[in-house]
């Protein structure tokens, strides 16, 4: 690929089946990664930027605000990071750390892509990575709302039934649910003047989940991927979004000459109705997010 100085394009979402009235929050994040440009001219570290203000927000499902296990104790998290310089990066089920997705751009500098677990954790601290183990009200609520659902008759999840949490229940806490599923991930994507393509992600899972659940959005190719003809970052519910190899799906289909928008429209086709997914693209020359449900999402472009 030939690199040209030229402007630039952000695409920033919040989650498939989040309020839309949160798109505040990623207007604010859009315009951190544009501030980053203006230091770094790094497409990656741009789209980092932006994630870490949605993580930091507290609405979506991403860092301060990352849905509560089943157990109501439990906050599990996943996030990663790709570029064209060949970086990439990514963690699974990490706990009580801050900004997980600088954690997965910390793991783009060791001999691994991707690290999980106790083994991400250890690494965190061996690092002396930020903690952050404070829940909020606002998590609670969502909690409550999953639990809830899981006791009524409405299916917690398309195609699951609910009391298949139940029989496969492995928290240490025992399953107590006397009394809208968050599946939302928030992502960036950037092409920076340069040229060059970045992307980033970041979610608190899927819920309801067992525990030790990961979704598409630390998998390369599911729920993203950066390549030499653009970025691409998917949203909703992971269990569908793997199946699909979507990120990298929709980014072949860019790289083969497809219009951005048609591909977006074709990767959103490829799912029920009932199973809430979005994606968000740049390439060289265009930007787009689509999504099937609500998806609050910002789009800043600089020609």
């Amino acid at each position: 690929m030939s690199i040209t100085q030229g402007g630039y394009a952000i695409v920033v979402h919040g989650g498939a089946g989040s309020p839309c009235d949160y798109k505040d929050g990623c207007e604010q994040a859009a315009g951190r990664a544009v501030e980053e440009l203006g230091i770094s001219g790094d497409a990656l570290e741009a789209a980092i930027a932006a994630v870490t203000v949605l993580e930091d927000d507290g609405r979506f499902n991403a860092g301060r605000g990352a849905a509560l296990g089943l157990d109501g104790a439990t906050v599990e998290m996943d996030a990663s990071v790709m570029d064209t310089r060949g970086r990439l990066g990514a963690v699974a089920c990490v706990q009580g750390i801050e900004n997980p997705v600088l954690l997965a751009r910390a793991v783009a500098d060791t001999p691994h892509w991707f690290l999980a677990g106790d083994g991400a954790n250890r690494f965190a601290h061996a690092i002396r990575h930020p903690t952050w183990d404070k829940i909020s009200e606002h998590q609670r609520e969502q909690h409550r709302q999953i639990v809830k659902k899981l006791a009524g008759s409405a299916q917690a999840m398309p195609g699951v039934d609910n009391q298949a949490f139940l029989r496969f229940w492995n928290y240490e806490k025992a399953a107590d649910f006397p009394v809208g599923a968050a599946c939302d991930t928030v992502g960036a994507v950037v092409r920076a003047p340069d040229g060059h393509f970045g992307v980033a992600a970041s979610t608190g899972g899927s819920a309801p989940s067992l525990l030790g659940r990961v979704g598409d959005t630390p998998i390369i190719g599911s729920g993203f991927y950066a390549g030499p003809a653009g970025a691409v970052a998917a949203t909703g519910i992971g269990e569908y979004i793997v199946r699909h190899l979507l990120a990298h799906r929709v980014y072949s289909w860019i790289e083969d000459g497809m219009p951005l928008e048609q591909a977006l429209q074709r990767g959103i086709a490829l799912f029920d109705k009932n199973v809430e997914v979005g994606l968000i693209a740049v390439s060289r020359l265009e930007a787009g997010a689509l999504s099937n449900s609500g998806m609050p999402f910002a789009k800043l472009i600089q020609p």
